[in-house]
């Protein structure tokens, strides 16, 4: 009579959250010598482990091949657990081999046994050097590596929002937020005066050619006052160090000053310029 054969072992399935696993990744990336800890927060259902959060072993015993759970570690484990946690569990652990691949040593085999024994916890590891990971769990007694393992992502469901590096409302928005600054700051922005435009004609330009260097000097300046008013709302933020607006204010008062030395100096020389084109016979 043929005997029956054996009912093939069915192994755990994982979903884990796509944050869990950005966490874990992140902290094993933070230590790239030394094996770094945590434990995995969910729930077990019927051969299913959710893994919903985890929380990182502070004060563990790292090395460059093992690390080890203290005392510490179990106290910070479970003061945030009852705290954040309180109707979950704790269902595995997870690790780092940073150089050395994905696998449990004797000494992870020992923690495991030790700590996890539940069916339905699991271990977790990850090698911050080749980005390879995977994941432990009970077998009929016997631990194995899982073959179904599925990432959650569990913000999924939620509206797309479109975020494009440029607004056609961004400007809009600026201005508005420049005018509450200051509005709180109680300051208004320097007034900057348009200077009428001087015709040089080429008779006065020949009376005195020094006019139309004169004149680009005083276009430079006021496009520099003009440059310096439309930063004045950020000049009374916390964003400068407290010796640069200061400065930038000087630099305002001292070009406003020179321009108004150059205003006074171009009427000086288009007067002469003008009485010397009254005398010419052309």
């Amino acid at each position: 009579m043929k005997q029956k054969s054996k009912p093939a072992s069915r192994q755990l399935r994982l979903l884990i959250d796509s944050e869990v696993v950005r966490q874990i990744r992140q902290h094993g990336r933070s230590s790239t010598k030394a094996e770094v800890c945590g434990v995995l927060i969910g729930h077990d259902r019927a051969g299913v482990v959710e893994v919903e959060a985890c929380i990182t072993g502070l004060n563990a015993e790292e090395a460059g091949a093992q690390v080890t759970f203290t005392q510490d570690t179990w106290e910070h484990i479970y003061k945030i657990k009852d705290k954040e946690y309180p109707e979950h569990r704790i269902v595995g652990w997870y690790h780092t081999h940073p150089g050395f691949g994905v696998f449990l040593s004797d000494h992870d085999t020992f923690i495991h046994n030790n700590f996890f024994s539940s069916p339905g916890q699991v271990a977790w590891v990850f090698d911050p050097h080749s980005d390879e990971e995977g994941c432990f769990g009970w077998v009929d007694g016997s631990i194995e590596r899982l073959s179904q393992i599925a990432i959650v992502d569990g913000r999924g469901g939620e509206p797309a929002r479109h975020r494009p590096h440029s607004h056609p409302r961004l400007a809009t928005r600026r201005t508005t937020q420049t005018q509450n600054r200051r509005a709180r700051s109680g300051r208004s922005c320097p007034a900057v005066r348009r200077r009428a435009t001087v015709k040089l004609t080429y008779p006065k330009l020949a009376a005195a050619p020094e006019l139309g260097a004169l004149a680009i000097l005083d276009a430079a300046l006021s496009v520099a006052i003009l440059a310096l008013a439309a930063a004045w709302p950020e000049l009374h933020t916390d964003r400068l160090p407290r010796d640069e607006p200061r400065a930038a204010l000087d630099v305002i008062e001292h070009a406003r000053d020179l321009g108004l030395a150059v205003r006074r100096y171009r009427r000086a020389l288009a007067a002469a310029a003008a009485r010397r084109d009254d005398e010419m016979p052309f």
